[in-house]
């Protein structure tokens, strides 16, 4: 299928351009995450991936180590768990960037439906029920770009869906495009 050999070709195109672009942030970040808060500063958990299967994501860390393996609006106290320059990180979104690579290992995608957490039972079988678990898990998705941590889990599987029923490569770059002034603005991170 055509589109599924541009999105593969796009991720592994794009993300080996942002590695050498990031390259600065690869530096800076982990010395300003070991200044704010002692610990790791790749931070790894389980998620939920293509066909329910699980795989490692990897994120710079924004959280003091020790804070719960669970969602974060399910975190209590947030602010106080969150480090200081985690807070920044999280909010325009560059935690995100190891998951590069996620995708270069195929594991992800840089557009698709944002992978759950092992333990989000009610997310993973809603998606399993709609179908979204049939496609690679992105760093952004429909549902980052309306509305992100602020929406239900049945509304992000409606986005997630639909993302689905419409995906094309066109409608991938939408979303990208879309998501740059989301993550700039901080639209609807916790």
């Amino acid at each position: 299928m055509l589109y599924k050999f541009l999105k593969r070709s796009f991720d592994i195109i794009f993300s080996i351009l942002l590695f050498i672009l990031f390259i600065p942030l690869w530096v800076v970040i982990p010395v300003l995450i070991k200044i704010d808060s002692p610990g790791r500063v790749i931070y790894t958990q389980k998620r939920v991936g293509l066909y329910s299967g699980y795989f490692t994501i990897y994120k710079f860390r924004s959280m003091r180590e020790g804070t719960p393996d669970i969602p974060t609006d399910e975190v209590k106290n947030q602010e106080q768990l969150n480090t200081k320059f985690g807070t920044f990180i999280r909010r325009v979104s560059i935690d995100e960037i190891p998951q590069l690579y996620n995708i270069l290992k195929g594991q992800m995608s840089f557009v698709g439906p944002r992978p759950a957490l092992y333990n989000q039972e009610l997310l993973i079988n809603l998606r399993k029920e709609q179908g979204v678990d049939r496609v690679k898990p992105g760093v952004t998705g429909l549902a980052q770009i309306s509305g992100r941590d602020a929406l239900s889990i049945p509304q992000k599987v409606q986005y997630d869906s639909e993302y689905v029923k419409k995906a094309s490569f066109l409608y991938d770059m939408k979303i990208l495009f879309i998501t740059g002034f989301a993550a700039l603005g901080g639209k609807g991170a916790n």
